[in-house]
C-alpha cells in the first residue's frame, strides 16, 4: 500500500491539499468555529456553535487524504505509519494555529484540527467566575482542571499562566502534548516543553522538572499512574502543578485520581491527595440564547471541610459542601454555575437542564426561584394596594 513507503521526499510535494485546506481554515475561522474535519472519501465538515456541518460537497477522496497526511507531517510520516495515530501543530498565520492529530481509519487517513487562537484570553475575557482569580495566589499545591475533550480546559489552564505571568516573578515549566498556547516571558521565565519534540514523556519529564528549580509546573495530562504520583510529589515537595483530567466533576476527578493505584496503595494516595489538593476547575461548555458558547465550571477549593470529606471517603458530599462554601469561599457545584448562567439571561432553561449533573433537582431550584422572584414584584404591588386601597375604590365598605 502507498502509505507503506514511510519515507517522503518534500521537493516533490505540491502542497496543492494543504492550500485547500487553508482555504477551509480561513472559512472555520470566520465563523468562529472550533474544528475542521477530513475524512478519506467523505466531505469535509465543521464544528460550528457545537455541531457538526457538512461545508463542502465535493469529497476528499483517499488519495488526497494520504497526501495532505504527507504534506502536513513530512519527515513525521514514517512515524504516523508506524504508530496508527499522531497529534501535531499546524500553522495557520502569527494569529492562528491549530492542533492537530491524524489517524487510520477503514476509509483510510482522517485529520481533525482545533483552531487555537494565539492571543491568549484573560479569565475575565472567558467570562469565568471571578472567584478563579483566587488560584493565581496559590503558592504550592496540585490544581486540576477537568472536563470532556474540547471543554477548554487548555483555554482556561493559559488564562491562569498568563496571569501568573503578569503578577509574580516565578520560573514556570510546561509539558504539554502538544504544545497550544505560546507564553512569553514577563515577570516570569516560562520554558514549555512538548512531547516527542522535547520530552519522551509526561512522567520522564515532570521528574526532571523536579531539578530545574520551578516554582510552577504545568503538566498538559495526567494519563498514567507514574504521572499522576510523581505529579502529586511535586506538589508535596512545594511546587504548584497544574495538570487536567477527563472527569465530569470535582467528585469523579477525586475518585479517578484514588482509583488509578493499586488497593493497598490508595489508602496513601488520599491521604495525599487531601494534603496538597489545593482546587479542582471541573467546566462544560454549553450553548448560550446567542448560539454561541460558554463555560460553565464547578468549583473546589480544599478548605478544611473538604479536606475531611477527602480522608474520609464522603466524596458524595463533595457536591453539596460546595454549594455550601459558596458565599465564604467561591466554590460552587456544577448545577449552581448552569443555574447562575440561566439566571443571567445566558443560557436557556433547556439548555440548563439538558447539561444539569442533577436535571431534576435543577429544575426543582429554577422552579423555586422563579416562584421567588414572583413573590417580590407581588409584593410592593399588593403593599401599595393595602395602603391606597380607598383611592381605587377596592376597600370593601
Amino acid at each position: 500500500m502507498e502509505y507503506e513507503k514511510h519515507d517522503v521526499d518534500a521537493s516533490r510535494l505540491t502542497f496543492e491539499q494543504t492550500n485547500r485546506v487553508r482555504r477551509y481554515m480561513k472559512s472555520l475561522i470566520e465563523h468562529e468555529g472550533s474544528d475542521l474535519h477530513i475524512k478519506a472519501n467523505a466531505q469535509v465538515r465543521a464544528r460550528i456553535n457545537g455541531d457538526i456541518i457538512a461545508v463542502t460537497k465535493e469529497k476528499f477522496t483517499k488519495e488526497e487524504a494520504l497526501t495532505l497526511a504527507k504534506e502536513m507531517l513530512r519527515s513525521r510520516f514514517k512515524e504516523f505509519v508506524e504508530k496508527k495515530e499522531i497529534d501535531f501543530l499546524y500553522v495557520y498565520d502569527e494569529k492562528i494555529r491549530f492542533r492537530g492529530n491524524m489517524f487510520f481509519q477503514m476509509d483510510g487517513v482522517s485529520i481533525v484540527f482545533r483552531a487555537i487562537p494565539v492571543d491568549i484570553k484573560t479569565i475575565d475575557e472567558l467570562e469565568l467566575p471571578k472567584a478563579i482569580h483566587k488560584i493565581v495566589d496559590i503558592p504550592r499545591g496540585l490544581v486540576l482542571v477537568t472536563g470532556v475533550t474540547g471543554s477548554g480546559k487548555s483555554t482556561t489552564l493559559a488564562a491562569l499562566i498568563d496571569e501568573v505571568n503578569e503578577k509574580y516573578r516565578k520560573h514556570i515549566i510546561t509539558i504539554e502534548d502538544p504544545i497550544e498556547f505560546v507564553h512569553k516571558d514577563r515577570k516570569c521565565l516560562i520554558n514549555q516543553r512538548s512531547l516527542g519534540q522535547d520530552t519522551l514523556g509526561f512522567a520522564n519529564a515532570l521528574r526532571a522538572a523536579l531539578r530545574e528549580d520551578p516554582d510552577i509546573i504545568l503538566v498538559g495530562e495526567m494519563r498514567d499512574t507514574e504521572t499522576i504520583d510523581t505529579a502529586l510529589h511535586a506538589a508535596e515537595t512545594g511546587h504548584l502543578v497544574f495538570s487536567t483530567l477527563h472527569t465530569l466533576d470535582a467528585k469523579e476527578t477525586i475518585n479517578r485520581i484514588i482509583s488509578v493505584f493499586p488497593a493497598e496503595d490508595q489508602s496513601r494516595v488520599r491521604n495525599t491527595l487531601a494534603s496538597v489538593l489545593e482546587g479542582v476547575l471541573s467546566q462544560r461548555l454549553v450553548k448560550t440564547i446567542e448560539g454561541k458558547k460558554t463555560a460553565a465550571v464547578e468549583i473546589l477549593f480544599n478548605t478544611s471541610y473538604i479536606q475531611k470529606l477527602i480522608l474520609e471517603g464522603r466524596d458524595l458530599e463533595i457536591k453539596d459542601a460546595l454549594d455550601g462554601g459558596m458565599q465564604i469561599y467561591g466554590t460552587q457545584s456544577f448545577d449552581t454555575a448552569l443555574l447562575k448562567l440561566h439566571q443571567e439571561g445566558k443560557i436557556s432553561e433547556e439548555e440548563a437542564l439538558r447539561n444539569a449533573t442533577s436535571p431534576n433537582d435543577l429544575k426543582l431550584r429554577i422552579e423555586g426561584m422563579q416562584e421567588t422572584l414572583g413573590r417580590e414584584r407581588k409584593a410592593p404591588m399588593d403593599s401599595a394596594f393595602e395602603n391606597d386601597s380607598d383611592i381605587y375604590g377596592l376597600k370593601e365598605d
